[in-house]
């Protein structure tokens, strides 16, 4: 198994899709030859890319999870890999994913999703304000290049997976979406007792939702999804780093009605409602000092200060809109569904 065949599994469903041939160029171009594309489509496209099957479900809208749930089932490789038609990878992606499968435990490997270089200041700005440290928390590792280790949770953007594996959980759950890549992790590393590997050096380049009302779309997204987990899927999303934004929203609302209604003095609760609201501001104004060292870090990394400015409004924004609707997830959702 030194050089396994790998499918290179690419969804897509914008009719005009204007990186949907970058994606393929740069596949096209990967230095492990042994790989087949399976590109699966809502629409009909007229494309002649050498190791390329086309998938079309005559203009009708198929989930993600679908597609690539059928790619799999037709795929020739005994490695899947999976990457978004808004992604292209480095010449050298596949070439740093396949050796990790010779080691029978590993059932995945998933690597970095870099906003790609040249992209418009709005879609950089989203681009800082996932990858930065206080924009992902503890998962910078998902838009930067990190430390190679061993995780129970990553994206489909990038992501290979060992086929045999894939089919025995049963692919990807399309109750879910967005979701359904923690499930399938979940199902990988639970049920079959098998790790995932995080490869830096497995890079692929994935293009952001520009801000703001993009950005804030997909990051709602991921709040709903994230929150429904923490109730259902406790094993992967009961954490506390997802609680956050929402306590800080709740924490936003609780100052804003103590100065809108303020309690009298002789009121048995005014001491225990100003210290609290004192305690709330010392904590935004902590917050806001953390952003602004976040946009330090901005700026030294992107050599613009603009990027660094920017992604202050840009990160604070993002954490109350993401809480609000963690919450709804958390405590209303019953199914996710696109």
């Amino acid at each position: 198994m030194n050089h396994p065949l790998v499918s290179v599994i690419v969804i897509d469903y914008k009719k005009q899709n204007p990186y949907l041939i970058e994606c393929l160029d740069h596949i096209q171009k990967q230095t492990y030859r042994n790989f087949e594309i399976i590109l699966e489509s809502d629409h009909s496209l007229d494309l002649k890319f050498p190791k390329l099957r086309i998938v079309n479900y005559q203009g009708k809208y198929t989930p993600p999870a679908h597609k690539r749930d059928h790619g799999a089932k037709i795929a020739n490789g005994e490695i899947l890999a999976f990457i978004d038609d808004d992604a292209y990878p480095h010449h050298n992606w596949l070439k740093f994913i396949a050796p990790h499968f010779v080691d029978p435990s590993v059932t995945g490997v998933g690597g970095p999703g870099i906003t790609p270089p040249g992209v418009t200041w709005r879609e950089e700005a989203s681009g800082w304000a996932s990858a930065s440290p206080v924009g992902a928390g503890l998962y910078t590792y998902r838009f930067l290049p990190g430390k190679k280790q061993s995780v129970d949770d990553y994206p489909s953007m990038n992501l290979a997976v060992r086929k045999k594996d894939f089919l025995k959980v049963g692919g990807y759950d399309s109750d879910y979406w967005p979701g359904e890549d923690t499930k399938l992790c979940l199902d990988l590393t639970k049920k079959l007792g098998k790790k995932i590997i995080y490869e830096p050096k497995a890079k692929v380049f994935h293009h952001r939702r520009p801000l703001w009302l993009s950005h804030l779309r997909q990051n709602g997204n991921f709040g709903i999804h994230r929150g429904l987990f923490a109730r259902i899927l406790p094993q992967t999303s009961l954490k506390p780093i997802y609680f956050m934004p929402s306590f800080m929203l709740l924490g936003l609302l609780f100052v804003i009605a103590s100065f809108v209604l303020e309690p009298k003095q002789s009121h048995v609760y005014f001491s225990s409602i100003i210290l609290i609201r004192n305690l709330g501001l010392i904590s935004f104004i902590s917050y806001f000092f953390i952003l602004l060292v976040n946009a330090i870090w901005i700026y030294r990394k992107s050599r613009k200060v603009f990027q660094g400015i920017i992604s202050i409004p840009a990160i604070f924004i993002t954490h109350l809109w993401y809480g609000a609707r963690f919450l709804q997830g958390f405590l209303f959702t019953r199914r996710l569904t696109r």
